[in-house]
């Protein structure tokens, strides 16, 4: 697996992490044509993303992190079948590398499907064990979706 760090994703690359977000995220947070993904991608500020590509250089998960409000936001996406092994954290590693602080949005439940009908399984307790803690007074309540605040301080012996 190599990680490859882009301030622009090309087209191959916006196909291949579309694909990736739909079929990983939950269904509400699909984006249904590549025109509303470019849009979304266009709203971020200072982004930078993370592709892992596998030994067949295909793109088996996406990181990103850009600003927001003066605060480092990110979002991390990665194929299913590779979960569990330790490939989120290092993509978090890469995310972290020169932040004091990273803010996320966290689906906290087990309540949404996947374009697959499986169970989009919260991905809350890989962020603790990775550092962050939860802003239990922070919600995200959209019709459409329910997320936590999630946050992660850099600290001395980081």
């Amino acid at each position: 697996m190599e990680i490859i760090p882009t301030d622009i994703l090309s087209s191959y690359q916006k196909i291949a992490v579309l694909k990736l977000w739909n079929l990983e995220y939950p269904e509400q947070l699909q984006c249904k044509t590549m025109a509303e993904f470019e849009h979304y991608l266009f709203t971020l500020a200072n982004v930078n993303h993370f592709l892992l590509l596998d030994d067949a250089h295909e793109i088996v998960g996406w990181a990103f992190k850009f600003t927001r409000d003066t605060a480092v936001w990110f979002a991390i996406i990665l194929d299913g079948t590779i979960h569990l092994k330790g490939f989120g954290s290092l993509l978090l590693d890469q995310l972290k590398d020169k932040e004091t602080s990273l803010n996320g949005w966290v689906v906290d439940h087990n309540h949404y499907l996947r374009s697959n009908a499986e169970i989009y399984r919260s991905p809350l307790n890989f962020y603790l064990k990775n550092g962050f803690r939860v802003i239990e007074d922070v919600r995200l309540e959209l019709p459409h979706l329910s997320a936590v605040k999630i946050t992660w301080k850099k600290t001395d012996d980081c």
